[in-house]
């Protein structure tokens, strides 16, 4: 499916009675009332619960993550700060901590309203999965390591989808006294590898979605640092870094 018709399969299911108003969420089904009991074990359920209309929290989340892959950054962002994605839901409404998933949540259809937002089994598989695949595509990009085709090298890029809402500004980053000259300068960081220190700067402060950075600077645990004005990184502090214990941070200036 290319984005055009990604775009037009989004909105006719955003238009539709998929979509929960009351959530901002999208329901595994649309109202099973006047359906015959052949259809299954589905129709057991009370509508809001389960396979009867309720939120699966992986499935809306795959949809999610194929915007992003469709490169539908507008619609994507919206459904996240609407509420689709559970770091951006109450967690009085959702029963338990944000950081923990659910198979499902029950939706506006379900006639107990106390209960309509929250989740229930905690689920730590698909959505968890999808979950991290969003998070790859914004913090990192689709492909961070790559050989490029003019010169036959093997390079890295970091090329993330991120709002300006999500970067700030402060004195410290991860437990680390930032200097004083960046400080100030909108900021973002993260850990690659589960080791290396990743901090974008946002200089201009601007949405950064699917931009590549104007400088990278990459410092090794010896001491020394490497800097690139250019978008990518050349082969041999990609190979570096793609071996992780050489490397201690990477700046990436837009």
């Amino acid at each position: 499916v290319d984005d055009v018709a990604a775009r037009e399969i989004y909105t006719k299911v955003r238009n539709s009675t998929l979509f929960d108003n009351g959530l901002n969420m999208f329901t595994v089904s649309a109202s099973l009332r006047n359906e015959p009991i052949e259809l299954g074990r589905s129709m057991a359920f009370a509508p809001g619960w389960l396979e009867n209309q309720s939120v699966w929290l992986h499935m809306s989340y795959k949809f999610y993550l194929e915007l992003l892959r469709h490169r539908l950054y507008d619609d994507f962002l919206h459904e996240v700060q609407a509420g689709g994605v559970l770091p951006f839901v109450d967690p009085n409404s959702y029963g338990r901590s944000p950081m923990e998933c659910s198979s499902f949540i029950a939706s506006s259809a379900f006639d107990d309203p106390s209960v309509r937002g929250r989740g229930f089994l905690a689920r730590l598989s698909g959505s968890t999965a999808e979950f991290l695949s969003m998070w790859i595509l914004m913090f990192i990009g689709p492909e961070p390591f790559y050989v490029n085709e003019a010169s036959g090298q093997f390079e890295m890029q970091l090329i993330p989808t991120l709002p300006s809402w999500l970067f700030q500004t402060h004195d410290t980053a991860m437990g680390e006294v930032l200097p004083e000259e960046t400080s100030n300068i909108p900021q973002i960081s993260f850990k690659l590898f589960s080791s290396i220190t990743v901090r974008y700067y946002n200089r201009e402060k601007k949405d950064l979605i699917g931009v590549k950075p104007n400088l990278y600077k990459v410092g090794f645990r010896d001491g020394s640092v490497f800097e690139f004005n250019q978008g990518s990184i050349p082969a041999d502090i990609a190979y570096k870094i793609r071996r992780v214990v050489f490397v201690d941070f990477i700046e990436a200036h837009f």
